[in-house]
């Protein structure tokens, strides 16, 4: 019987572990901190630069951390590690669709301005549908879908 109940500890300590393997590789966007952020092979300084963004506050998504690196995506399915101290919270989008920048969170407002395909834009708050943003020479408000990055 002994035998038995530490075969069911050790699959009960097997599972717990996978279980939170899992949970620790949830897949989440972030923010580059910097205007030039490196991307390596792999998840340490020895491993070899891949590329190099040079475009602060471009929103990646974390799709697996190993200590203090993170697995990135973007949005051009180009993939690496980043060290943490490179990233941020999200705070920005990039457009998948052009749209108009409206002065106000409606339809009915003054348009801003036309936002093309592929502009980053960043996020100062959001409310509802809608997700107050900045550009380079514009702020106003878009409507939050077709975007990438998700903004809580």
């Amino acid at each position: 019987m002994s035998k038995m109940i530490y075969l069911k500890k050790n699959l009960i300590i097997i599972f717990t572990l996978f279980f939170f393997s899992i949970c620790n590789s949830e897949e989440i966007f972030l923010s580059l901190k910097k205007n030039k952020v490196n991307v390596r092979y792999g998840p340490s300084f020895e491993s070899p630069i891949k590329y190099i963004y040079k475009k602060k506050n471009l929103p990646i998504k974390q799709i697996d951390k190993k200590e203090n690196f993170r697995r990135i995506i973007d949005l051009k399915n180009n993939s690496g590690w980043i060290h943490v101290s490179q990233l941020k919270k999200i705070n920005s989008i990039i457009s998948l669709k052009d749209k108009i920048l409206f002065h106000k969170p409606s339809n009915f407002s003054k348009p801003v301005a036309r936002i093309k395909k592929g502009r980053l834009l960043v996020v100062q708050r959001c409310e509802d549908n809608w997700c107050k943003v900045k550009t380079e020479k514009f702020s106003g408000w878009i409507k939050n879908k077709n975007n990438w990055g998700e903004i809580y």
